[in-house]
């Protein structure tokens, strides 16, 4: 009897070997990852099958998007709040910007003050004032949230403000914040914050979504003012980690009509780990003191598209003097990787920053598999050496750059969701522009020559770890 059970059991793990293989095969989100997983479903299948179901999932499932559903409650208030957004969006523009709206499913928007915050200080001086100066309510959200000296900072400024009667709502991934305790949220709870985790992997219909992520950073004050970029809270952020050194990263605030984008972002992100409908001020507030155009781009693994690599590999098609892209973690897939070495072959200026010192060793390694490759067509790539690079900025030609969460490596292609601003304007590009001139100055450049060098274990290594780009 017994051994009759075992020889059901391994047939029964044999079949689901299979029929994971053929879901890997069908809906796998690259040719390489298909290929690993079918290989190791059919060859060990006690290990790859529960893997499969953690690591293996193409798309996170149950999520609803005002912008994507057709009648939900949530398309119903959006539906009310565009038609608010009319005066605001322009009646024609070039393809360029079409082909952003369409990945977003946002409207451009004119009538916004984008302001670039260069590094810590500036970016928390900026958001605790904005946190002061509240009156309705607060929407904020980080993947990453620390129990340190910047972290209780944040915590007094929101308590303070739910205590005077704003609305304060705080989301957190629950991965990227796992070591934030349960003490620090119910000291927010107990000043009236409404706290809640992103909770990927919600009831038991989705229990298995536990290789996505939550990695947008966003604050909203009233409708009004809105924030994004790179940071997270934590005291390395303001480069008081001795491991990590000098930080380096971007910011950035908004003012205007832009802000509801961020703000429908963070309604959803609440609706699913709540499954509230928030009550928010729609009404669009425009400001001409910059007035520039923005367009907000959420991605994340509910669309429909893979939306943030379609707008990284749009955005290097559309460059045509130069195309400056700085990432702590570079491994993006083939079609970025064809995008930037073909732009270098038709005389783009096409520079890579990317940090010396790596904090996720197998991301580090998994670029030397492709860099040569790069270089021969053309691509210039910058290591970063005062300390770590973080920040997520795209600069395109003197016309156009991006600001957001976007990593160029598949977590944030196919597994994370994240948040990016396009802001089509030759004044805020300037503004880039010298900001990446001084950090390129700060860099070294890396040569042909110093890549191949790498001794033989280490080129078997990077390409050991670029197999595993897919579920890193």
């Amino acid at each position: 009897m017994a051994s009759w059970l075992l020889g059901v059991g391994i047939l029964a793990v044999y079949i689901l070997g299979i029929v994971s293989a053929i879901m890997a095969l069908m809906s796998s989100r690259t040719s390489q990852g298909a290929v690993a997983w079918i290989i190791s479903l059919l060859t060990f299948p006690y290990v790859a099958v529960p893997a499969y179901w953690i690591f293996g999932r193409p798309r996170f499932y149950g999520y609803v998007t005002a912008r994507g559903q057709r009648d939900t409650i949530l398309r119903r208030v959006l539906d009310g709040y565009r038609h608010n957004m009319s005066p605001f969006t322009p009646s024609s523009h070039n393809a360029d910007i079409q082909a952003v709206e369409h990945l977003a499913m946002m409207p451009l928007t004119r009538g916004n003050r984008a302001e670039l915050l260069i590094d810590g200080t500036a970016t928390f001086d900026s958001l605790f004032r904005g946190i002061e100066a509240a009156r309705d309510y607060i929407l904020l959200q980080f993947f990453i949230v620390r129990h340190d000296s910047l972290g209780m900072k944040l915590q007094g400024y929101l308590q303070q403000a739910a205590r005077r009667g704003v609305r304060v709502y705080f989301l957190y991934d629950e991965i990227g914040s796992r070591k934030l305790n349960e003490g620090f949220l119910a000291d927010l709870s107990d000043a009236g914050v409404e706290v809640s985790a992103f909770r990927s992997s919600r009831g038991f219909k989705h229990r298995f979504q536990l290789n996505f992520r939550n990695h947008r950073k966003i604050a909203v004050i009233d409708g009004k003012h809105g924030w994004l970029g790179g940071f997270n809270v934590g005291v390395e952020y303001l480069g008081q980690d001795p491991r990590h050194g000098p930080w380096r990263d971007t910011h950035m605030k908004l003012s205007g009509p832009s802000v509801m984008g961020l703000q429908e972002a963070f309604w959803e992100d609440w609706h699913w780990a709540t499954h509230e409908v928030l009550s928010l001020a729609w009404q669009p507030e425009v400001t001409y003191e910059e007035n520039h155009s923005v367009v907000i781009v959420p991605s994340g693994p509910a669309d429909r598209q893979e939306t943030a690599s379609l707008l990284v590999q749009h955005a290097i098609h559309s460059a045509r003097k130069r195309l400056w892209v700085t990432s702590p973690y570079f491994v993006p897939d083939q079609g970025v990787q064809d995008a930037l070495r073909l732009a270098a072959m038709r005389g783009v200026d096409v520079r890579v920053m990317m940090p010396e010192r790596p904090d996720h060793l197998l991301i580090f390694l998994s670029a030397f598999s492709f860099l040569p490759d790069m270089v021969r067509a053309g691509v210039k790539i910058y290591r970063y050496l005062p300390g770590f690079l973080h920040q997520k900025v795209i600069l395109i030609d003197d016309q156009a750059a991006m600001v957001g969460t976007v990593n160029l490596d598949n977590r944030s292609f196919r597994l994370n969701f994240e948040i990016t601003a396009c802001i089509p304007d030759a004044k805020f590009a300037g503004q880039v522009c010298l900001m990446l001139e001084e950090d390129f100055a700060r860099c070294r450049q890396v040569s042909l020559g110093e890549l191949k060098a790498r001794p033989m274990w280490k080129q078997l290594l990077s390409r050991a770890a670029y197999l595993l780009a897919p579920i890193q």
